[in-house]
């Protein structure tokens, strides 16, 4: 499919052919007939993205800060590739749009393919010709209603939300500061809502459309003696800012019209410097709209489906997207006086040049339509497409399939994956495909997708790489397992008990090969480190920091079920070098945690387990620390010796009276090239890979136990 694209880094738009989602439970496939470009956000991110690196830096200090505090803990190199990725990365733009329904997800009610329907939300209802949305983000739409009309019902929200949270009533007198299209569908809201309207811009143009709509408006020099009579010299019930600038005029000016004990709303960005001595002794009530509704930014809400009750949030954003259809169905709403430009998404690029004003041309309302096709509800053949061409591939050879092509994909793993000679890059595939299709263009993979089926059933392939979120790797892992292939899995292995069991049924009946890439032992400092220890027989005594960084409690890290908690989804990691440093199992843990405080979520936890030999290991993971010290650091006592890592860029050993000091070269390295060129050369030997099943069940198992001990307080044998 096609789709408009944002180059972040050198500011390029593109119109590129990207795979057609895969429909997933929760979500309705849709066909896009139109969308329409944001004059506000989408132009702000544009001219972001056509910026130099320095006026990048200029404009988010905020940013440039973490990249200098990663730089010091993690060194020049290894940031500034991280940075670079992130800005390589396409940007899909758009989030209001309306199209046919294509395929309907699991668990989604109300829809059918063919229905109408009308979108929201940014990165769902981009400017593509398919989009994968969210069932709260999307609302039937009557036949008769036009796509172009029914494609602005998510900016009618935004302007909605801003109307509700004045509370206006039928006859009261209101006024829009603004008469942007977030001003003009606010005029169509007001005057349905019963209320005088009256309007306020700088631009003749967009004053008249307004009074055709049925408002009186006048330009800025005009506002306050004109509002003075409108409103009988009262002043206005609401005030509502929709304007774009920088200026703080539109805070000043409202802050004169509006009546005492009135209420002014911003919808708009606008200057925030609010003049206390005006709205003080007017005892005016200043609010922030919050885009189109409660539930937005909410994870829960809007990407899990899970609503609000409707006796307690009579408005979301998708019943205020339900509102604004209803509003256009009945005419009262006039959207085709506010479309400005057309354009078919082949020549999409030429949207961004309207809103940046390098068209030259004044512009309100810009709709990029998407033309019909043949089958178009059918996209079984569209989930794949051909982007990089390889020569024939040998089944001796490895020849891979990657699951995810998220961030940790693209900035760590895939740039190492293809090093060793004879791997070949078959095919990646992601949730939406334009991740793949990033990927597969970068790290030259022949196919870019969005169907992890079809990894999964090409013959071509014999191992398969899963980097996707923690909660499909069970499933994964045993579909590739079941498909004869080999299965290199980012960690964790399983989200509890039943799953980790599930996979050992598969595990035992599969002659494939299945590694868990427990990177950190593979790290050269690590090697190091063990080979000092190793000639001590005596039990040791391990103490491992991790400085992991506070995370928001909606983050799906914390999500049980999606990520599986701190503990499972990363702290498996650090018992998994335990059990290295040790060479043995673990045989009990006990953990203790500081309290959360409504604040953390079970991730200040220190866990000490127990070793075969005598052995104990402590792992202290904590969210509650400052991010300019290094994030990990390993102590190690045994025998006379004593080793201390530092994050992986230094190891100090001490043995004697005498210290060694290891620098890394090149920075910071915690093994993940070593993990899978290890993983790799099992492979080609036909020998076990060099982390066994039964250590990466151990690991997972273990914790298991330390979450368990956390929450009975008491000690758990594993």
């Amino acid at each position: 499919m096609k789709q408009l694209l944002q180059n972040m880094r050198d500011g390029k738009a593109e119109v590129t052919e990207v795979p057609v989602p895969t429909v997933k439970p929760g979500y309705v496939l849709v066909k896009n007939r139109a969308s329409v470009v944001s004059a506000g956000t989408e132009r702000m991110v544009v001219e972001f993205a056509e910026k130099s690196l320095v006026g990048k830096a200029q404009s988010r200090p905020d940013l440039v800060r973490q990249v200098l505090d990663k730089a010091k803990r993690e060194g020049l190199v290894s940031t500034i590739q991280a940075a670079f990725n992130k800005l390589d990365k396409p940007m899909a733009l758009g989030y209001s749009s309306a199209g046919i329904v294509a395929a309907v997800g699991e668990g989604v009610t109300g829809f059918q393919p063919g229905m109408h329907v009308a979108c929201a939300g940014g990165g769902f209802a981009a400017h593509a010709e398919y989009g994968l949305i969210p069932k709260n983000l999307i609302v039937p739409v009557p036949n008769e209603v036009p796509f172009e009309e029914a494609a602005f019902a998510t900016l009618g929200a935004i302007s909605l939300q801003g109307f509700r949270l004045a509370t206006p009533q039928v006859g009261e007198k209101i006024v829009i500061i603004g008469l942007g299209l977030l001003g003009l569908l606010m005029v169509g809201i007001a005057k349905a809502a019963g209320c005088e309207v009256f309007g306020v811009d700088l631009d003749e143009s967009r004053i008249r459309l307004a009074e055709e709509m049925g408002a009186k408006a006048v330009i800025r020099k005009q506002a306050v003696e004109s509002g003075l009579i409108f409103t009988q010299g009262r002043g206005f019930d609401s005030v509502f800012i929709c304007a774009d600038t920088k200026s703080n005029d539109p805070i000043e000016l409202a802050g004169e019209l509006v009546r005492d004990k009135g209420v002014v709303v911003a919808v708009g960005a606008v200057g925030m410097n609010v003049p206390r001595n005006i709205y003080y002794h007017k005892e005016a009530a200043f609010l922030i709209s919050r885009s189109y509704g409660p539930g937005r930014y909410d994870n829960q809400y809007e990407e899990q489906g899970v609503d609000y009750p409707y006796g307690y949030v009579r408005w979301t954003e998708g019943r205020n997207l339900e509102a604004i259809v209803k509003l256009i169905a009945d005419g009262k709403m006039q959207i085709n006086k506010l479309i400005s430009h057309r354009y078919e998404i082949k020549d999409g690029v030429k949207a961004y040049e309207t809103i940046t004003g390098k068209m030259e041309e004044q512009f309100l309302g810009v709709v990029i339509h998407y033309p019909e096709m043949e089958n178009e509800l059918d996209v079984s053949s569209k989930t794949f497409v051909p982007v990089f061409k390889t020569d024939n591939q040998s089944e001796k050879e490895i020849n891979i399939g990657v699951l995810g092509a998220g961030n940790y994909a693209t900035a760590t793993f895939l740039p190492i994956i293809q090093k060793p000679v004879g791997v070949n890059n078959i095919a990646i595939s992601s949730a939406r495909g334009l991740n793949a299709r990033h990927a597969a263009a970068k790290f030259k993979f022949a196919f870019a997708g969005t169907s992890e089926d079809e990894i999964f059933e090409n013959d071509k392939i014999n191992t398969v790489v899963l980097l996707t979120r923690h909660a499909d790797h069970k499933r994964q892992v045993i579909k590739g397992l079941q498909h004869n292939k080999h299965v290199y899995c980012e960690k964790p292995l399983a989200l509890n008990q039943n799953d980790l069991d599930e996979i050992r049924n598969t595990v035992v009946n599969s002659e494939n090969q299945l590694m868990v890439g427990f990177n950190r032992r593979f790290a050269p400092l690590s090697i190091a480190l063990k080979a000092f220890l190793e000639s001590s027989e005596e039990p040791k005594n391990i103490y491992y920091r991790v400085n992991a960084g506070f995370l928001p409690a909606d983050h799906w890290l914390h999500d049980e079920t999606e990520g599986g908690g701190r503990i499972i989804g990363e702290g498996c990691h650090f018992i998994d070098y335990l059990c290295f440093l040790t060479g043995k199992k673990p045989i009990s843990v006990s953990s203790f945690g500081l309290p959360d405080l409504g604040k953390y979520k079970e991730d200040n936890v220190t866990m000490v387990l127990t070793f075969e030999d005598g052995s104990l290991g402590t792992v202290a993971y904590l969210a509650n620390g400052d991010k300019s010290v290094p994030k990990e650091t390993v102590e190690v006592f045994c025998g006379g010796k004593v080793a201390f890592l530092n994050d992986f860029r230094s190891l100090s050993l001490v043995s004697n009276g005498t210290k060694n000091v290891i620098q890394n070269r090149g920075g910071q390295d915690k093994g993940h090239k070593g993990s899978w060129t290890a993983f790799v050369e099992a492979l080609r030997s036909g020998k076990q890979v060099p982390i066994p099943f039964d250590e990466a069940y151990t690991v997972t198992y273990a914790s298991f136990k330390a979450v368990q001990s956390l929450r009975e307080n008491k000690l758990c044998e594993i």
